[in-house]
């Protein structure tokens, strides 16, 4: 390997980790049923959950259930996320210590 592809994997190694710090640090909010919503940082990471509290008055185990709808919609915001800033570095990552 040339100096040349050297320097062209170590830029490679640094965007990558530039886009996996800022995915950790970008938050993302699921919602269930407009009852709950969930706010997660990238790196799954459950910073904070809003209850509507007249929900909490009707029915716990629905909110319990839109509790965990709303994590898994804020789950798959990261995963399309995460997709969008690293899928462009295909398989590269593997071998690189990512």
């Amino acid at each position: 390997m040339n100096q040349q592809q050297m320097m062209r994997i170590r830029k490679m190694q640094k965007q990558m980790m530039e886009a996996q710090e800022k995915l950790e640090q970008t938050e993302f909010t699921g919602t269930a049923g407009g009852v709950v919503s969930v706010t997660v940082k990238g790196n799954h990471e459950v910073v904070r959950v809003n209850i509507d509290k007249e929900a909490l008055e009707d029915d716990l185990e629905m909110v319990e259930d839109m509790i965990v709808l709303a994590l898994n919609d804020a789950n798959k915001k990261i995963e399309a996320e995460s997709q969008k800033l690293l899928g462009g570095f295909g398989g590269m990552g593997m071998g690189l210590g990512f």
